[in-house]
């Protein structure tokens, strides 16, 4: 399958997803004047192809409105011609029922992958050299079959301040996919006056296996994130103007199956810049984000075996979907990171599925979105500015994304050093 053909099937799979809803909002676009946008079901069957699964097929199931009227709920299941299978369940903005303000998000994902690549010690071409430092070879991989089953409860407690003082659930009213009115931030710089802020509580539990000629091992961690939140974007689901702070804690008490403890520490703040429509595009947004991460546990011996890490799917860890997308998943990782990137989102007065009204109908895309991006990062043993900000990586691509059924859904190609990626994936990588 060529590369054109991976971008456009991964394109129409993924605008056929459902993912988290705009809290009780409605929609005042001709398509969509006499129905709400709660209560709509999506039922469809799919097929893509990526590096992971070869070309697959799968079936999805998502809907709004359930089981609260801001709530949603989505599941799927997908298996590739190369073995792996994956199944995967979703719910979002559940208000608990004893409490006003306190909303839950489950995840489970159950998945087993054929020749899948890790980048973990273990590649016997590369003895001696740590895989994942900011110098290591791409090439420093292993290459194995196993088992990646993770779950997690997001408990989210909406605090009493800014636009969440008196409004609980917004009430976002849309034009053709763009917000109209009740915006719920980007007001002021004060977030006692303005957005939302959560304190957030996650459990969470992950079992990764990768069994492959080279290496046989098994990573089991459990334990809890501490999350400060503040959303203070005018509509979370396509800002124009505002920005949005995220500090997080994450720690593995070492009890239970745990592989072993280990804490992290990231902070991510993103800005937005409208720049109003012009004669070709609807919208035109400048994004900015900084993230970094740190792990104070992170430890390496002598004989440079490391305690106290972090799984790299959560420490300071750059690749993949969402920041570094030009190199592959998890492709660096360390004791510290940072990390930042610039684009510019162009909505044009285009639209292609307009075109298409057989597609149309089922996956209802109200918009699309090109967006050139740049990035720029680094991994370090340290968390030291002068280090971080030396020998950077970069990428530089294009983000194609659409609106599709109150979800944006998107597909970066992006070019680095290693080559040129493309990733897929639902919503915006920024607060991800």
């Amino acid at each position: 399958m060529t590369y054109l053909n991976n971008i456009l099937v991964g394109f129409i799979f993924f605008i056929t997803l459902l993912s988290s809803p705009c809290f009780g909002n409605e929609d005042n676009s001709r398509e969509k004047s006499e129905k709400p946008l709660s209560n709509r079901a999506l039922n469809l069957p799919y097929a893509f192809y990526n590096e992971n699964f070869g070309l697959a097929v799968g079936y999805a199931y998502g809907i709004y409105g359930f089981p609260q009227k801001q709530a949603a709920l989505v599941t799927t299941a997908m298996a590739g011609d190369n073995g792996s299978v994956m199944g995967f369940l979703m719910a979002t903005d559940i208000l608990l029922p004893w409490s006003k303000r306190l909303f839950l998000d489950p995840i489970i994902s159950i998945g087993y992958f054929n020749e899948a690549d890790a980048y973990i010690d273990g590649n016997p071409d590369f003895v001696g050299h740590r895989s994942g430092a900011n110098d290591s070879d791409k090439d420093n991989f292993v290459n194995g079959d196993g088992w990646d089953n993770y779950f997690r409860m997001r408990f989210k407690y909406l605090l009493p301040i800014g636009h969440g003082k008196t409004r609980i659930i917004p009430n976002y009213v849309l034009d053709n996919g763009f917000l109209k009115s009740g915006a719920s931030g980007g007001t002021s710089l004060n977030p006692f006056k303005s957005g939302r802020s959560f304190f957030e509580l996650r459990p969470f539990y992950r079992n990764q296996q990768i069994d492959g000629d080279d290496i046989e091992a098994e990573s089991k961690t459990n334990g809890l994130d501490l999350v400060l939140f503040w959303d203070n974007r005018d509509f979370p689901l396509n800002p124009t103007r505002g920005n949005a702070f995220r500090l997080k804690v994450a720690r593995d008490f070492g009890i239970l199956d745990s592989s072993n403890s280990w804490t992290s520490i990231e902070s991510e703040v993103d800005l937005y810049f409208p720049f109003g429509p012009s004669d070709w595009f609807r919208q035109r947004v400048f994004a900015f984000d900084v993230w970094t991460s740190y792990s104070p546990t992170w430890d390496e011996e002598e004989d440079q075996t490391i305690t106290g890490r972090p799984p790299a799917y959560s420490g300071a860890t750059l690749g993949g979907l969402l920041r570094m997308k030009g190199f592959a998943s998890q492709r660096f990782s360390d004791k510290a990171a940072i990390y930042y990137s610039a684009e510019m989102r162009l909505t044009p007065k285009w639209n292609p599925f307009e075109s298409w009204p057989w597609l149309q109908r089922h996956v209802g895309v109200q918009w699309v979105q090109f967006a050139p991006f740049v990035e720029i990062g680094r991994v370090a043993p340290s968390w030291d500015l002068k280090d971080l900000h030396s020998d950077l990586k970069w990428c530089a691509g294009l983000a194609v994304r659409a609106f599709a059924k109150g979800l944006v859904v998107r597909v970066d190609s992006a070019a680095s050093e290693d080559g040129v990626n493309v990733q897929m994936m639902i919503n915006y990588p920024f607060q991800f």
